[in-house]
């Protein structure tokens, strides 16, 4: 099996370390081999998008060369942070110079887990077993920017036990958009309470985002209200009940 290696991002690391070990964890159980890039940083998506575009390029260059030498799949637990390599580090830098094909072919490697597990290794099953009552939120960047939609959906419903429930604008933005909910707090708090009021009257158990920015946000409007339900990370749900 191919060696991949794991672009863990700022909020991942810093946040959420547990999510990380449960992806490695997973990864090996599927015969996968894991490599880490200790000298990665951040991709440079938070400056690029507050307008320090400059900054941005210094920081996607640090990114570059943390991977450009390894070899394998790129995978991350963040629809944000690989649409942002994907798509954006081909347009920072001019057509023909050795910083766009380097963009390009890291472009190419990067993925978000879900997508590695059912668009590369084929895998829907990874054995999880959660038996409650689950909603999925559908974050912005995963969705819209890479067009991931059916792949979380493929893992969960094959986690024994787990009944898939819809809720009201579950593909509506929670509100946490990077920078956005730091621009415009007030509209920002506004859309995830309404995100955390449709999660609450569905009855549900958990609600699983696969996005760490959009986790933290709604985790924390749950805790606000003292929900039952609480906020997942898909691949929490996926170790569960199995051998990770």
């Amino acid at each position: 099996m191919e060696k991949v290696q794991l672009f863990v991002t700022c909020m991942g690391e810093n946040l959420l370390p547990d999510v990380l070990e449960k992806m490695v964890l997973l990864l090996e159980r599927l015969g996968v081999p894991c490599g880490f890039p200790e000298n990665q940083t951040c991709c440079g998506q938070p400056f690029f998008n507050s307008g320090f575009q400059a900054e941005g390029r210094r920081m996607a260059l640090g990114w570059m060369n943390a991977f450009a030498d390894t070899e394998g799949y790129i995978v991350a637990p963040s629809g944000s942070c690989v649409e942002f390599v994907k798509h954006r580090y081909p347009r920072m830098f001019p057509e023909g110079s050795a910083e766009h094909e380097r963009a390009v072919r890291l472009a190419g490697r990067v993925l978000e887990f879900s997508q590695y597990l059912v668009n590369v290794l084929k895998v829907t099953d990874v054995g999880a077993a959660f038996p409650h009552r689950v909603a999925c939120h559908y974050p912005c960047h995963l969705t819209r920017g890479l067009g991931v939609r059916s792949e979380p959906l493929e893992l969960l419903k094959a986690v024994r036990g787990l009944e898939l429930v819809p809720f009201d604008e579950s593909e509506t933005c929670c509100g946490f958009g990077g920078i956005f909910s730091v621009v415009y707090p007030e509209v920002s708090k506004a859309m995830m309470e309404a995100k955390v009021r449709h999660v609450v009257e569905s009855g549900v158990e958990a609600v699983v985002v696969s996005e760490p920015g959009c986790l933290v946000n709604i985790r924390g409007g749950l805790q606000k209200v003292n929900a039952k339900a609480r906020a997942m990370h898909l691949i929490e749900i996926l170790a569960e009940g199995g051998a990770a």
